[in-house]
């Protein structure tokens, strides 16, 4: 496959923050129009990983390449201009509260364009549409559900039309009924923009429905890249401890709590 058919491509990174290692040799490579999901416990470098996409953070080593440009070599203007084309839907949907939606939305749209404010508000509402709060841009966020406001941020997200869209944790804190709308989004999203998707989540039914292909993360290590059926067949141990829902060995849980107690880790 040509470089131009991935949006990413991930080469040997290492993360540590001291004398601890937070991913450790990292290679992924990731296409053009899939929509990938990032899955693994808790502390397993998920969103790390995701920090480094939107350059948040920078690696010990290796590379992170967006588009062909690695991330590494781009000074500030280089990066500003490449991450425009970068959409981040963060977790907790980071909404400014003195701000209106229809003011959230359209802040980057002032900050790094030169549209007519006409232009701005017709592209603010045209965003709102499309995650289906048409009508909501005069609201404030304190105004809004949970659901509305991460659909919300996803409209802030997709105001500089991206080619690469971010999610960190869409279903987190949301209902069942509330979190399967957010899939069909960016099922929805995928098929009317043809733009690369990339979802960290511990949430295995809305990684079943919405990826392309899903890379598992362990211990800072890619455990498994394949597609849901492939990840579904995978006879790896932690693989199916995780898909399983099985608890860590309790015997191993005691011998590494022992292990920190007395200072032999």
């Amino acid at each position: 496959m040509e470089e131009t058919e991935y949006s990413v491509r991930i080469k040997d990174l290492v993360t540590k923050y001291g004398d601890r290692t937070i991913l450790n040799g990292i290679n992924l490579d990731i296409r053009a129009g899939e929509t990938m999901v990032i899955l693994g416990g808790s502390g397993c470098g998920k969103s790390t990983l995701l920090r480094h996409l939107v350059g948040l953070s920078m690696p010990t080593s290796g590379s992170v390449i967006i588009r062909g440009q690695n991330l590494v070599e781009l000074n500030e203007e280089q990066m500003n201009q490449l991450l425009h084309k970068v959409g981040m839907a963060f977790q907790g949907s980071a909404l400014f509260n003195s701000m209106t939606i229809g003011e959230n939305v359209s802040l980057s749209l002032r900050e790094h364009t030169k549209l007519e404010p006409s232009t701005i508000e017709i592209m603010t509402r045209i965003k709102l549409e499309l995650v289906g709060l048409s009508g909501f841009e005069n609201f404030m966020p304190s105004e809004l559900s949970g659901g509305m406001k991460k659909r919300a941020g996803v409209a802030r997200a997709l105001a500089m039309d991206p080619e690469i869209l971010l999610f960190d944790e869409p279903s987190a804190g949301l209902d069942p009924v509330v979190a399967a709308g957010l899939d069909h989004l960016i099922l929805k999203l995928k098929e009317a923009f043809r733009m690369t998707i990339i979802v960290v989540t511990h949430e295995l039914p809305s990684a079943f429905l919405i990826a392309d292909r899903i890379t598992m993360l362990d211990k800072g290590q890619v455990l498994f890249v394949g597609t849901p059926e492939e990840i579904k067949a995978s006879n790896i141990e932690r693989v199916r401890q995780f898909l399983n829902r099985m608890p860590e060995s309790t015997t191993t849980n005691e011998d590494a709590y022992l292990e920190r107690l007395t200072g032999k880790v």
